[in-house]
């Protein structure tokens, strides 16, 4: 195996890639102009997201989609550098219209984050993690 990436089901395929693409993920080049799908690279990395219309994702998985309203499936973190970035894409996300569920704040006293919910109600968190304070 060599690499991993994120497929996630969304309701409005337009609506989703704005979202990505105002907070600040790369749209992959190989399906930007493609309007059935949306793919975007994360981190330096280039871990990749994919989005599918419900009922595409629905095929594939030979699942009902979860409720995001009702419960949820996963949590996705991403790494950040500073408390300021975790701000500063904390109020990018409100602005862009995703919803914050968590507002940025310190946890153990050694990192900072945030959570969101995406348009389709999957939760993300950003996680600062100041490692000259980690606990020994």
């Amino acid at each position: 195996m060599k690499t991993i990436w994120l497929n996630l089901p969304v309701k409005n395929m337009k609506k989703s890639k704005v979202f990505f693409k105002t907070i600040g993920f790369e749209e992959n080049p190989m399906h930007k102009n493609a309007e059935h799908i949306g793919s975007f690279f994360i981190g330096e990395n280039n871990f990749v997201l994919m989005l599918f219309p419900e009922k595409e994702f629905k095929g594939f998985t030979k699942n009902e989609v979860s409720n995001t309203q009702k419960g949820t499936e996963m949590l996705i973190n991403v790494d950040a550098q500073s408390r300021e970035e975790i701000d500063k894409m904390a109020i990018t996300v409100s602005k862009a219209g995703g919803v914050i569920f968590s507002e940025p704040s310190e946890s153990q006293g050694w990192m900072y984050g945030f959570g969101f919910a995406d348009l389709d109600g999957h939760r993300w968190s950003m996680l600062y993690m100041d490692m000259e304070k980690i606990p020994q």
